[in-house]
């Protein structure tokens, strides 16, 4: 007899995509990030991990298409630092990418 159990893991799951891009063509001095999907994103934020240091600022709202420009100092920051982006979608859902240099 088959069994009609299911489980959570049956359940299909659709991949979010990052919805930022990040230029680096002024890197290593200067990023920046471009809300590449329809929505917009809110409480976006930025930290820093390692030897990095940028200027702080208030939580974001980021609408399709417009960007925000990050000033980085670091001596080696592909060795020294790490960044975190943090944001929330309209639904409320927090997300956090991890940025290497």
């Amino acid at each position: 007899m088959a069994s009609s159990h299911t489980s959570p893991y049956d359940t299909e799951i659709t991949a979010y995509p990052v919805p930022l891009r990040l230029d680096r063509h002024d890197a290593p001095r200067s990023y920046v990030l471009r809300n590449v999907s329809p929505e917009p994103l809110s409480g976006l934020s930025f930290s820093l991990l390692g030897g990095a240091v940028m200027r702080a600022t208030a939580p974001l709202l980021l609408r399709p298409g417009q960007e925000v420009r990050l000033t980085i100092r670091a001596d080696d920051l592909p060795r020294s630092g790490v960044l975190i982006v943090r944001w929330f979608r309209p639904n409320d859902d927090e997300y956090l990418w991890r940025v290497s240099f």
